[in-house]
């Protein structure tokens, strides 16, 4: 089969009419700010309109000023705004507004496997992992040093 490339403001942009319709759209991953929950090239998310207000935890596109789009998951929220970072980032971004928020992922494929709230690594990543944005890059580090060290 072959695949067609596609410029990514476009294609995000036709698939953000689709959820404002009110339907699920599937999307593979690019990029590996998500890591090491959802991988480049590998894993999709599946995403509506938002459907409830935003909480911690949540992940969410969003479109920055730029015009760039982007997926991660919300951090906080204060009367300025959103505040926002991916599972592999310690860097915050925000404040996001909500009317730059136009999806709410509400389930994903990840390694071949459809996760959704209640779901371990689902709950791990929302309830654990974005609780630990500051020590994020040690454990990272510590987990690739195991798995060196399991390969030799």
């Amino acid at each position: 089969m072959k695949e067609r490339v596609v410029d990514t403001r476009e294609y995000v942009s036709v698939l953000r009419e689709i959820a404002a319709e009110g339907k699920v759209v599937s999307m593979r991953i690019a990029g590996s700010s998500m890591s090491p929950f959802l991988c480049h090239n590998r894993d999709y998310i599946y995403f509506i309109k938002p459907d409830r207000a935003l909480r911690k935890g949540d992940m969410v596109f969003y479109q920055r000023d730029t015009g760039q789009y982007v997926m991660h998951r919300i951090l906080k929220k204060d009367s300025r705004g959103f505040y926002i970072v991916g599972d592999a980032q310690t860097a915050i971004e925000g404040p996001v507004r909500e009317d730059q928020i136009f999806a709410l992922v509400i389930k994903v494929r990840r390694k071949g496997k459809i996760l959704q709230p209640g779901d371990f690594w689902w709950e791990f990543f929302e309830h654990v992992w974005i609780r630990i944005v500051p020590v994020r890059r040690i454990i990272v580090r510590l987990y690739g040093i195991g798995v060196k060290w399991k390969g030799k």
